[in-house]
C-alpha cells in the first residue's frame, strides 16, 4: 500500500470518528459482535429548592417528669418511690388526665457513695427513680396540672413539649405555600436567563411537623402561695415547615 493511500485511509477514519452519530455500528474481524455507539444531548434544566412555612397555635402539651427518692436500703428507696408516685397518679386522674396520656418513661435504682480524698467511696444508701410523661390536651391546665403533681410529690420536672394533635392540615398548607415558592423562582430564573420555562421533571420533599421541645424549669408552688394561683405557662406558637426541591425543563 502506498503512503498516498494509508494517508488518505487514516483522514476517512479520524472523520469518521469526529462525526455526530446517534448510533452506529461497525462489525468486527472475525464476526465479533459490533460496537454500538450512542450519543444523546442532554436536555437544559433547573435545579432549585424552596419552602413553605405556617405558624400554628399548639393544642396538646406533654410534660415529663420524675419522682426520686433515697434511702438507705433498695427496698426502702423503692417502697418509698411507689408511694409518692401512686399520689402522684391520683392527682394525675383528678385533674382529668386519662389513663392513655400517662405513660412510664424510666425507672431506675442506683446505689449512693460519698467520695472523700485518700479514702475508699462508702455507700450512703440507694436512690430509686421514677419517670413519667403526660399529655395534657387542654392546655388552659398545663400549670394547674403541673402544680398538682408537685404537690403530690413529684420533685423533678425536666421540661415540656407542645404539639398538634393532627398536624396534617398545616403541613398541606406549608406544602401549597412550598410549590407557589418553587413555581415562582422557576419563573424568576427562567425570565432573568431569557429561557422558555417547561415542566417540572421532578419533585421532592423534605421536612415536615416535629414538636417543639421547650425546656423549663417549673418550681413547686410555696405552702404560703394563694391557693387561687397556678404557675403560668405560655404555649406560643409553632413553626411547621416543608422543604421541597425540583427539577424543571428549560427550552431556548
Amino acid at each position: 500500500m502506498t503512503r498516498t493511500a494509508r494517508a488518505l485511509m487514516l483522514g476517512t477514519a479520524l472523520m469518521t470518528l469526529a462525526a455526530p452519530a446517534v448510533a452506529s455500528a461497525q462489525s468486527q474481524p472475525g464476526g465479533a459482535s459490533p460496537i454500538q455507539v450512542h450519543a444523546m444531548a442532554q436536555q437544559p434544566a433547573l435545579n432549585l429548592s424552596a419552602y413553605g412555612e405556617v405558624k400554628v397555635a399548639p393544642d396538646q402539651a406533654t410534660i415529663n417528669f420524675g419522682v426520686v427518692t433515697e434511702a438507705p436500703t433498695a427496698q426502702d428507696a423503692m417502697a418509698q418511690n411507689a408511694q409518692q408516685m401512686t399520689r402522684v397518679i391520683a392527682a394525675l386522674r383528678r385533674a382529668g388526665i386519662a389513663e392513655r396520656d400517662i405513660q412510664t418513661s424510666g425507672l431506675n435504682l442506683s446505689a449512693q457513695y460519698d467520695y472523700q480524698q485518700n479514702e475508699s467511696p462508702k455507700l450512703r444508701g440507694y436512690q430509686a427513680s421514677n419517670r413519667v410523661t403526660v399529655i395534657i390536651n387542654d392546655l388552659t391546665k398545663v400549670g394547674a396540672t403541673a402544680d398538682a403533681v408537685v404537690g403530690a410529690g413529684v420533685n423533678q420536672i425536666d421540661g415540656i413539649s407542645f404539639g398538634l394533635k393532627n398536624p396534617k392540615a398545616a403541613e398541606d398548607q406549608a406544602r401549597v405555600l412550598a410549590v407557589r415558592a418553587l413555581q415562582d423562582k422557576a419563573r424568576l430564573y427562567a425570565d432573568a436567563m431569557g429561557v422558555q420555562l417547561g415542566q417540572v421533571r421532578s419533585l421532592t420533599e423534605g421536612g415536615g411537623y416535629v414538636p417543639e421541645v421547650r425546656p423549663q424549669v417549673m418550681y413547686a408552688r410555696s405552702v404560703s402561695m394563694d391557693a387561687g394561683a397556678s404557675t403560668p405557662v405560655s404555649a406560643g406558637e409553632l413553626s411547621v415547615r416543608i422543604d421541597i426541591s425540583g427539577t424543571y425543563d428549560i427550552g431556548r
